[in-house]
């Protein structure tokens, strides 16, 4: 397998870069900010693949509570 240099250490783009040095102007934590985005992000895809994953089980308890009502519907008072 072949793996050019440029494809190991990307050089960010001029848009990135102005991002960066803004950034930095401003004060903003760099590595605290993206430890926190890749925290929501994993986050957010573990929860996707969850959904995915259980997509069928979730969409059958659904079809049972539409037939069937929850065990409370009688205790309801609205």
């Amino acid at each position: 397998m072949l793996i050019r240099l440029n494809e190991l250490h990307r050089q960010p783009t001029t848009s990135a870069r102005k991002l960066l040095r803004e950034a930095r102007e401003v004060r903003i934590n760099l590595s605290a900010t993206l430890e926190e985005a890749l925290e929501a992000a994993v986050r957010q895809r573990r929860r996707d693949l969850w959904l995915a994953e259980n997509r069928e089980a979730i969409q059958a308890n659904n079809r049972l509570i539409e037939q069937e009502g929850v065990f409370s519907d009688e205790l309801r008072t609205f």
